[in-house]
């Protein structure tokens, strides 16, 4: 197996990570925020967009998303009360608000949004098995 694993420390390393967690699906009960530990972790089912090479032959990977030195983190139009819902992670950016400090925000499919005020950047993305087969490479229509 050629398991991924990623580590940032600052806003153009999480952008790699942004690259291979984009159109990455989960569980909104599977977003494990842990204020005394100070992290945020999401299990998720990433598309391996690094193996797109032939036509129908794709996969996805179980893969963790962590996030360290997390201060607090803010929920929008996300249904925490719905730990079955799905989530669609479109992308993640940072905000600098006073170095090494920064918002980092993770944007998902249909409006919903985590906002991460973190001391810095430490993340990493780490797949955690074997891949499976998919036929649907994500698509996003044009607005």
């Amino acid at each position: 197996m050629d398991l991924l694993k990623l580590a940032a420390l600052d806003a153009d390393d999480l952008k790699v990570i942004a690259a291979h967690v984009q159109d990455a699906v989960g569980q909104v009960g599977d977003i494990h925020w842990r204020p005394q530990e100070k992290r945020l972790t999401l299990e998720l089912n990433r598309f391996v967009w690094e193996k797109t090479g032939k036509r129908g032959l794709y996969e996805r990977r179980r893969s963790l998303l962590h996030f360290a030195r997390v201060n607090a983190v803010q929920a929008a139009h996300i249904r925490r009360d719905v730990p079955d819902a799905v989530v669609s992670l479109l992308t993640i950016r940072v905000e600098v608000k006073d170095e090494p400090a920064a918002w980092v925000f993770l944007e998902f499919a249909g409006g919903g949004s985590l906002r991460l005020d973190v001391e810095c950047i430490e993340a990493s993305l780490t797949d955690l098995g074997p891949a499976w087969s998919t036929e649907n490479i994500p698509t996003h229509s044009e607005a």
